[in-house]
């Protein structure tokens, strides 16, 4: 079912202790907030919509790098403002469904999704909720009275609802109070809000000592998938080759419907199967004009930005380059800076190697050249 999100991070998060706000902190290795993005696209949202401080809007692109299909908005001075300002931003006809969702809650899932998409369709809302188990005491300093826990509920994000529906919800809230959630703004206008299944895992955020649990949950949540590539062109009239990103001059230029940077091409195969999305030729067709001369670095991209939208991060790249010549050796430092440029690593995470046949083969008669790779990705399980 198609659907849109607000992605809520315009908060400080003070109870989380010093430091950033806790939508910006690092967990696994990448922002908090990068978390939910990514796994709302990847359960298919048509657009993303992330509210943020002002202050920290430009920092969202740095944050978001590789993901499409998401706005950043700023947000106001209390989280309903954030949320109407989300709102407001979003396209779409008023039936179409709409996640909000609180950054704070990084570990989102597909799963989530579907099951509050699948409640909304006969109701105003859905919200995901789990069973309150504790024995719950009213009082200040000392007890007053042991409250029943049955039909007591923990209310989670995201929570679901049609457009127009929350919208409308909204514009209705009196002015200067504060709801504690979306679903209440729409009860309160006499929706029906269906429960689903929460989960413990859609944990928020909030006290110094829920970051190092989540960081536990963040390494159990992810597993490494490697791919290989190879690619081989022959050589022909030139006076120059691409490889790995670098221009070398040569006696011989490399035939190919692109700029036949066997190297580049390699990688873009390799990060295509560990994240088994095909092959070079099913992303950029060799019968395809618009491909004619164009530049590899541009096939590598779109596999990082295609690994990055499935909620993966590329963890190394090994480079083999297979030829007499040209040497390889004088241009290698400047293809593992281009290499870890194009997908965004750090330079001690891309090697490049060089080898001969010893006068054997296509390779060693230098009717050609071929290179290998290895690409190591980490992705969601």
């Amino acid at each position: 079912m198609t659907f849109s999100a607000v992605v809520v991070a315009a908060g400080e998060g003070l109870r989380a202790g010093p430091g950033a706000p806790k939508a910006w902190r690092l967990l696994g290795g990448r922002p908090i907030l990068r978390w939910s993005v990514e796994a709302l696209l990847a359960a298919d949202a048509d657009q993303v919509v992330v509210v943020a401080a002002p202050e920290r809007l430009d920092g969202l692109g740095e944050a978001l790098a590789g993901l499409d299909r998401w706005t950043g908005v700023a947000g106001g001075a209390h989280r309903a403002a954030s949320v109407q300002a989300g709102l407001a931003a979003l396209a779409g006809e008023a039936h179409l469904p709409v996640l909000v969702h609180d950054a704070a809650r990084p570990f989102v899932a597909k799963a989530h999704v579907e099951r509050l998409l699948a409640a909304l369709g006969d109701a105003d809302g859905a919200v995901p909720a789990l069973p309150v188990p504790d024995t719950l005491k009213r009082g200040r300093d000392v007890v007053e009275a042991t409250v029943s826990r049955d039909g007591l509920w923990r209310a989670q994000t995201p929570q679901a609802f049609r457009l127009g529906r929350l919208r409308e919800a909204y514009a209705a809230w009196p002015a200067g109070e504060e709801p504690t959630d979306d679903a209440g703004v729409v009860e309160r206008t006499g929706g029906r809000i269906a429960l689903v299944d929460g989960d413990p895992l859609l944990m928020k955020l909030t006290y110094p000592e829920d970051f190092a649990m989540a960081e536990q949950l963040a390494g159990g949540r992810r597993i490494a998938r490697t791919g290989f590539g190879v690619d081989a062109h022959r050589f022909g009239p030139g006076d120059a080759v691409w490889l790995a990103g670098v221009r070398i001059a040569h006696d011989h230029g490399l035939v190919g419907h692109s700029d036949a940077d066997a190297g580049l091409h390699a990688l873009t195969d390799a990060l295509l199967g560990a994240i088994a999305q095909g092959d070079i030729g099913q992303h950029f067709p060799p019968s395809d004009p618009q491909w004619k001369g164009a530049s590899s670095d541009r096939f590598l991209a779109h596999a990082v930005g295609l690994a990055q939208a499935g909620g993966g991060q590329v963890l190394s790249a090994d480079l083999t380059l297979i030829c007499e010549r040209p040497k390889i050796g004088p241009h290698r430092e400047a293809m593992r800076a281009r290499i870890a440029e194009i997908m965004g690593l750090p330079l001690d995470r891309v090697s490049v190697k060089a080898t001969t046949t010893e006068g054997m083969g296509f390779t060693g008669r230098e009717e050609g050249l071929m290179a290998q790779a290895v690409v190591t990705v980490e992705t969601p399980i």
